[in-house]
């Protein structure tokens, strides 16, 4: 029997009635994967950074240090970031595992380590979820998480609550694109994004996958998740800005033929950097897992490269070291 989407909506362009979609046409043809995997496993890609991976980590990562009381936004790697912010400690897509993978032996394993364990956050009140690929979603750091913090509180696009019933989380709220969720002082959208989602061969794309604008006061912040490029985000600022801050991916592009649907290049960030107004940026999406077929140091070249070609101050766009921090001001 098909699965039938119970959150359909057919005035929603995003809602199917057996899952979710995104509102762009899809790229992608059949045999695409097959032709991406035979040209990747034929060039041996991804290579290694180019002065070699101690060298890389050397330059891109150092431990977190938590200290202060100032709101302030950590990247950890990848799409995990940790934000202090008036007093409360958010998480987004947390991954602390040595894989993104369902199984320990195999899949993509870390290049860089966690800048900062678990056991020195000194409370976590909210996690945010921004879809559920193994890479933003991982059940082991979540059990961790659950175990330290049994009352936070999760955060999670439409049909993805479900996942953490079935583990016995239930202080979980899930949000589909453009709804609100008031929360200790502060108010969680999510908001679009073009990707999509799955987890195991049955449930592509039965959960939706989005980003978050976190607002706290005059503070506005853009966590984008996991996206491709769209002209269409820029109506999240149109919406819900100006943001002061923002996080948006810059890797797993290549090749762009095949890569393009759900993630952005460098350049197509600069560009969704310029139309919402230049705030403050994270890079993100790089440096931890080899998911395409670039090298881990080709994204922050290519990042600095773009924004010189464009005659952009590199300051408010500047690639951060794993475990770096950032205060949170208003801009």
């Amino acid at each position: 029997m098909r699965w039938k989407n119970p959150w359909y909506n057919p005035q929603l362009s995003h809602h199917l009635p057996d899952g979710f979609c995104n509102t762009e046409p899809a790229v992608r043809q059949p045999g695409d994967v097959k032709r991406w995997q035979k040209a990747r496993k034929a060039q041996q890609l991804p290579h290694p950074p180019g002065d070699g991976y101690p060298a890389f980590i050397q330059r891109w990562w150092q431990q977190a240090d938590l200290s202060g009381h100032d709101d302030r936004v950590w990247w950890l790697g990848h799409a995990s970031l940790l934000l202090r912010l008036n007093g409360c400690y958010l998480l987004t897509d947390p991954v602390f595992s040595r894989r993104a993978s369902p199984l320990s032996f195999v899949g993509p394993a870390r290049r860089t380590e966690v800048p900062l364990d678990i056991k020195q956050l000194p409370r976590l009140d909210a996690v945010l979820i921004s879809h559920n690929h193994y890479d933003h979603l991982d059940s082991k750091t979540v059990r961790r998480l659950i175990r330290r913090f049994p009352d936070v509180h999760f955060f999670v696009p439409l049909g993805l609550k479900t996942w953490f019933s079935k583990r016995g989380i239930e202080q979980v709220t899930e949000l589909d694109w453009w709804q609100s969720f008031n929360w200790c002082g502060m108010v969680f959208t999510a908001v679009p994004a073009r990707h999509w989602s799955m987890r195991t061969f049955w449930d592509r794309n039965r959960s939706l996958w989005c980003g978050w604008v976190i607002e706290q006061g005059a503070l506005r912040f853009w966590f984008s998740g996991d996206s491709g490029y769209s002209e269409s985000l820029a109506e999240i600022s149109r919406r819900l800005g100006p943001f002061d801050m923002a996080a948006l991916p810059i890797g797993a592009y290549e090749p762009r033929w095949f890569m393009g649907d759900h993630h952005m290049d460098p350049q197509q960030a600069v560009t969704l950097w310029q139309e919402i107004g230049k705030p403050m940026a994270i890079p993100i999406h790089w440096g931890v897992f080899e998911l395409a077929d670039e090298s881990l140091d080709k994204p922050p070249q290519e990042l600095l490269a773009a924004l010189h070609d464009r005659s952009e101050c590199t300051e408010a766009f500047s690639p951060l070291r794993i475990g770096q921090s950032l205060p949170m001001v208003k801009k």
